[in-house]
């Protein structure tokens, strides 16, 4: 079994800096962990937002605990540090090899879709950012880990996209993309999902975008040699 990750990103028109962040991190008990979170506003204060928080997930998660208990500890340390005034997003994708499962968590406008042998689930139930609530849980999902599966999640900066050219997602188009490609192709269906959304905003981006694809691949490779690609404009 393999694991491939695809993120796609790209800053809000004109900014310098995307107030959204992604970590990876490696479970001690087997596994890996894909972090998402978008901080309040856009530009710096949002990246320094988000850049805490996608960090100090990753930090718990290497030390551990478990990804509910990541998300209210995470949300704590928010609350505390911004005073109750600054929220973020924040969507956990886990392989746990360990429970052979797959766990996601919540706290986000953003859909998590999951494909697996029987269809497409999409997990949308309404719940609130973190950092602002004094007492916030995060929606949490739980299932057997299969091979051929893919979870995707992305920002709002996504979801929002075409908005105010008059233009309007059209959901079929990414549940399409997903029911065409492979476990294999994550980082295809990644830059596929933000090229839509880059299209529907006239490539001038209104928000700060990202896209986080995890694929459960079956592989032959007897040497378990674990890749990174990463490409950053700069």
């Amino acid at each position: 079994m393999e694991i491939k990750i695809g993120i796609a990103k790209i800053t809000k028109y004109a900014m310098a800096e995307c107030g959204d962040s992604v970590e990876i991190a490696e479970r001690p008990s087997g596994g890996i962990s894909a972090i998402l979170a978008d901080g309040q506003g856009s530009g710096k204060s949002a990246k320094i937002t988000s850049s805490l928080v996608v960090n100090k997930a990753a930090a718990l998660i290497a030390d551990g605990a478990r990804d509910g208990a990541v998300a209210r500890a995470v949300h704590d340390y928010l609350y505390v540090v911004k005073d109750g005034k600054v929220s973020s997003t924040l969507t956990l994708i886990s392989a746990d090899l360990d429970t052979q499962t797959v766990v996601f968590s919540r706290n986000s406008n953003c859909p998590v879709i999951v494909k697996h042998q029987y269809g497409i689930d999409v997990y949308d139930d309404e719940i609130s950012s973190i950092g602002v609530h004094k007492r916030m849980k995060p929606l949490m999902y739980q299932m057997p880990l299969e091979v051929g599966m893919l979870l995707i999640s992305y920002t709002d900066g996504i979801q929002a996209a075409g908005r105010k050219r008059g233009k309007t997602m059209n959901f079929d188009m990414i549940q399409k993309l997903i029911i065409d490609n492979s476990a294999e192709d994550a980082t295809f269906i990644a830059e596929s999902i933000l090229e839509y959304a880059l299209g529907l905003d006239d490539y001038r981006p209104s928000d700060d975008m990202t896209v986080v694809v995890m694929g459960i691949c079956d592989t032959e490779s007897i040497h378990n040699i674990q890749r990174m690609s990463v490409s950053f404009p700069c």
